[in-house]
Protein backbone atom coordinates (compact mmCIF):
# COMPACT_ATOMS: atom_id res chain seq x y z
CA UNK A 1 0.00 0.00 0.00
CA UNK A 2 1.49 3.05 -0.70
CA UNK A 3 2.16 5.55 1.87
CA UNK A 4 -0.27 9.07 0.74
CA UNK A 5 0.68 12.48 2.26
CA UNK A 6 -2.57 13.98 1.32
CA UNK A 7 -5.85 13.03 -0.98
CA UNK A 8 -5.60 12.20 -4.09
CA UNK A 9 -6.54 14.94 -6.44
CA UNK A 10 -8.31 13.10 -9.73
CA UNK A 11 -11.44 15.36 -10.21
CA UNK A 12 -13.49 17.91 -7.95
CA UNK A 13 -16.75 20.10 -8.64
CA UNK A 14 -16.98 22.82 -5.64
CA UNK A 15 -18.37 26.00 -4.92
CA UNK A 16 -16.76 28.88 -5.75
CA UNK A 17 -15.93 31.79 -3.22
CA UNK A 18 -14.88 35.04 -5.71
CA UNK A 19 -12.15 36.80 -3.18
CA UNK A 20 -11.37 40.03 -5.52
CA UNK A 21 -8.42 41.12 -4.31
CA UNK A 22 -4.79 41.33 -6.20
CA UNK A 23 -1.60 40.54 -4.42
CA UNK A 24 -2.91 38.67 -1.65
CA UNK A 25 -0.20 37.69 0.30
CA UNK A 26 0.63 34.83 3.14
CA UNK A 27 0.72 37.24 5.98
CA UNK A 28 -3.04 37.83 4.60
CA UNK A 29 -3.73 34.41 4.52
CA UNK A 30 -2.57 33.41 7.56
CA UNK A 31 -1.39 36.45 9.92
CA UNK A 32 2.00 36.10 12.03
CA UNK A 33 0.36 35.48 15.55
CA UNK A 34 -0.74 32.03 14.39
CA UNK A 35 2.37 30.64 13.68
CA UNK A 36 3.53 30.24 17.03
CA UNK A 37 1.95 26.45 16.89
CA UNK A 38 4.14 23.59 16.94
CA UNK A 39 1.76 21.67 14.91
CA UNK A 40 0.69 21.13 11.53
CA UNK A 41 -3.55 21.53 11.92
CA UNK A 42 -6.00 23.89 13.57
CA UNK A 43 -4.34 27.11 10.77
CA UNK A 44 -7.74 26.73 9.04
CA UNK A 45 -9.88 28.81 11.55
CA UNK A 46 -7.57 32.00 11.06
CA UNK A 47 -7.79 31.84 7.13
CA UNK A 48 -7.69 35.55 6.42
CA UNK A 49 -8.21 36.05 10.15
CA UNK A 50 -7.98 40.22 10.09
CA UNK A 51 -10.43 40.02 6.80
CA UNK A 52 -12.68 38.13 8.69
CA UNK A 53 -13.17 39.61 12.18
CA UNK A 54 -12.98 42.68 13.28
CA UNK A 55 -11.53 42.20 16.27
CA UNK A 56 -7.63 40.93 16.63
CA UNK A 57 -7.25 37.60 16.93
CA UNK A 58 -4.57 35.18 18.88
CA UNK A 59 -3.89 31.70 19.45
CA UNK A 60 -6.88 30.01 21.30
CA UNK A 61 -9.11 32.83 20.95
CA UNK A 62 -12.49 31.61 20.15
CA UNK A 63 -15.33 34.60 20.89
CA UNK A 64 -14.35 36.52 17.63
CA UNK A 65 -16.34 39.37 16.18
CA UNK A 66 -17.31 38.52 12.69
CA UNK A 67 -16.79 41.12 9.86
CA UNK A 68 -20.14 40.65 7.79
CA UNK A 69 -18.28 42.70 5.05
CA UNK A 70 -16.19 39.79 3.91
CA UNK A 71 -16.73 37.44 1.46
CA UNK A 72 -16.25 34.41 3.44
CA UNK A 73 -18.72 35.11 6.05
CA UNK A 74 -21.48 35.50 2.93
CA UNK A 75 -23.70 32.59 3.81
CA UNK A 76 -24.28 32.07 0.28
CA UNK A 77 -19.99 30.34 0.06
CA UNK A 78 -20.15 28.44 3.70
CA UNK A 79 -19.77 25.41 1.37
CA UNK A 80 -17.20 26.55 -0.88
CA UNK A 81 -14.18 24.53 -1.98
CA UNK A 82 -12.45 26.50 -4.68
CA UNK A 83 -10.75 30.18 -4.09
CA UNK A 84 -11.15 32.29 -6.52
CA UNK A 85 -8.33 35.41 -6.63
CA UNK A 86 -6.63 38.10 -8.67
CA UNK A 87 -3.08 37.86 -9.99
CA UNK A 88 0.01 37.13 -8.07
CA UNK A 89 -1.74 35.14 -5.71
CA UNK A 90 0.15 34.01 -2.09
CA UNK A 91 3.35 36.55 -2.56
CA UNK A 92 5.24 37.71 0.68
CA UNK A 93 6.99 35.20 3.14
CA UNK A 94 7.43 31.66 2.14
CA UNK A 95 5.48 30.32 5.07
CA UNK A 96 4.06 26.91 4.14
CA UNK A 97 1.30 27.51 7.04
CA UNK A 98 -0.52 30.25 4.03
CA UNK A 99 -1.40 26.70 2.14
CA UNK A 100 -2.36 24.32 5.53
CA UNK A 101 -4.59 27.27 6.33
CA UNK A 102 -6.57 27.35 2.84
CA UNK A 103 -6.43 23.10 2.95
CA UNK A 104 -7.55 23.17 6.48
CA UNK A 105 -10.26 25.69 5.82
CA UNK A 106 -11.88 23.47 3.55
CA UNK A 107 -10.44 24.68 0.01
CA UNK A 108 -9.06 21.83 -2.66
CA UNK A 109 -8.32 24.30 -5.60
CA UNK A 110 -7.37 28.06 -6.26
CA UNK A 111 -7.92 29.63 -9.78
CA UNK A 112 -5.84 32.52 -10.35
CA UNK A 113 -3.74 34.52 -13.21
CA UNK A 114 -0.85 33.81 -11.25
CA UNK A 115 1.24 33.23 -8.17
CA UNK A 116 4.44 33.75 -6.44
CA UNK A 117 6.53 30.76 -6.68
CA UNK A 118 7.04 29.66 -3.08
CA UNK A 119 3.24 29.72 -2.80
CA UNK A 120 3.08 27.79 -5.83
CA UNK A 121 5.26 24.81 -4.69
CA UNK A 122 4.08 24.74 -1.45
CA UNK A 123 0.98 23.99 -2.76
CA UNK A 124 1.55 21.02 -4.97
CA UNK A 125 4.04 19.68 -1.56
CA UNK A 126 0.32 19.94 0.37
CA UNK A 127 -2.12 18.66 -1.74
CA UNK A 128 -3.78 21.85 -3.01
CA UNK A 129 -4.07 22.43 -6.54
CA UNK A 130 -3.07 26.19 -7.59
CA UNK A 131 -4.38 26.53 -11.25
CA UNK A 132 -3.53 28.80 -13.66
CA UNK A 133 -5.86 30.68 -15.74
CA UNK A 134 -5.88 33.53 -18.01
CA UNK A 135 -7.14 36.70 -16.84
CA UNK A 136 -9.76 36.76 -19.29
CA UNK A 137 -11.02 33.30 -17.86
CA UNK A 138 -10.60 34.48 -14.22
CA UNK A 139 -12.86 38.14 -15.28
CA UNK A 140 -15.51 35.81 -16.41
CA UNK A 141 -15.62 33.57 -13.26
CA UNK A 142 -15.95 36.28 -11.28
CA UNK A 143 -19.30 37.89 -13.21
CA UNK A 144 -20.57 34.11 -12.50
CA UNK A 145 -19.18 33.74 -8.99
CA UNK A 146 -20.59 36.98 -7.95
CA UNK A 147 -24.30 36.63 -9.00
CA UNK A 148 -27.03 35.68 -5.96
CA UNK A 149 -27.02 31.89 -6.79
CA UNK A 150 -23.96 30.18 -5.87
CA UNK A 151 -21.33 29.08 -8.96
CA UNK A 152 -20.15 25.83 -8.65
CA UNK A 153 -16.61 24.90 -10.97
CA UNK A 154 -15.44 21.36 -12.12
CA UNK A 155 -11.68 20.81 -12.26
CA UNK A 156 -10.45 17.50 -13.83
CA UNK A 157 -6.80 17.14 -13.31
CA UNK A 158 -6.25 14.29 -15.46
CA UNK A 159 -7.80 16.07 -18.79
CA UNK A 160 -6.33 19.78 -17.12
CA UNK A 161 -9.79 21.15 -17.87
CA UNK A 162 -11.96 23.72 -16.22
CA UNK A 163 -15.75 24.30 -16.53
CA UNK A 164 -17.86 26.45 -15.12
CA UNK A 165 -22.03 25.65 -14.08
CA UNK A 166 -22.74 28.44 -15.99
CA UNK A 167 -20.80 27.07 -19.34
CA UNK A 168 -17.30 28.83 -18.95
CA UNK A 169 -14.48 26.26 -20.00
CA UNK A 170 -11.00 26.17 -19.94
CA UNK A 171 -7.60 24.25 -19.85
CA UNK A 172 -4.73 24.98 -17.96
CA UNK A 173 -1.25 24.17 -18.25
CA UNK A 174 0.98 22.29 -14.78
CA UNK A 175 3.94 20.54 -14.69
CA UNK A 176 4.06 16.62 -15.44
CA UNK A 177 5.40 15.77 -12.27
CA UNK A 178 4.03 18.34 -9.95
CA UNK A 179 0.26 16.63 -11.43
CA UNK A 180 1.28 13.21 -11.18
CA UNK A 181 2.26 14.00 -7.15
CA UNK A 182 -1.21 15.08 -6.87
CA UNK A 183 -2.64 12.72 -8.82
CA UNK A 184 -0.69 9.59 -6.58
CA UNK A 185 -1.74 12.02 -2.92
CA UNK A 186 2.55 11.59 -2.61
CA UNK A 187 4.70 14.47 -1.43
CA UNK A 188 8.27 14.55 -1.56
CA UNK A 189 8.99 12.50 1.35
CA UNK A 190 6.43 9.80 0.18
CA UNK A 191 8.20 9.79 -3.03
CA UNK A 192 11.27 9.08 -1.59
CA UNK A 193 10.02 6.20 0.11
CA UNK A 194 8.60 4.48 -2.65
CA UNK A 195 12.71 4.00 -3.04
CA UNK A 196 13.55 2.78 0.84
CA UNK A 197 14.78 -0.84 -0.01
CA UNK A 198 17.09 0.71 -2.49
CA UNK A 199 17.95 3.35 -0.12
CA UNK A 200 18.71 0.93 2.52
CA UNK A 201 20.70 -1.66 0.41
CA UNK A 202 22.98 1.89 -0.86
CA UNK A 203 23.46 2.73 3.30
CA UNK A 204 24.58 -1.53 3.81
CA UNK A 205 26.88 -1.10 0.82
CA UNK A 206 28.47 2.07 2.12
CA UNK A 207 29.07 1.29 5.32
CA UNK A 208 31.03 -2.26 4.08
CA UNK A 209 32.78 0.37 1.76
CA UNK A 210 33.85 2.92 4.07
CA UNK A 211 33.37 1.43 8.00
CA UNK A 212 35.48 3.53 9.17
CA UNK A 213 32.58 6.53 8.51
CA UNK A 214 30.32 4.53 10.76
CA UNK A 215 32.81 3.74 13.97
CA UNK A 216 31.52 5.16 17.38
Amino acid sequence: MRNTAFPVFTHHVGVVVPLDRANVDTDQIIPKQFLKSIKRTGFGENLFDSWRYLDEGSIGKTDRVINPAFILNDPRYKDASILLARRNFGCGSSREHAVWAILQFGFRCVLAPSYADIFYNNSFNNGLLPVELEESIIDRLFIEASQSSPTTVSVDLPQQTIRSSAGIEATFDIDSTRKQRLLSGMDNIALTLEHKSLIEDFEVEHKQQMPWLFSD
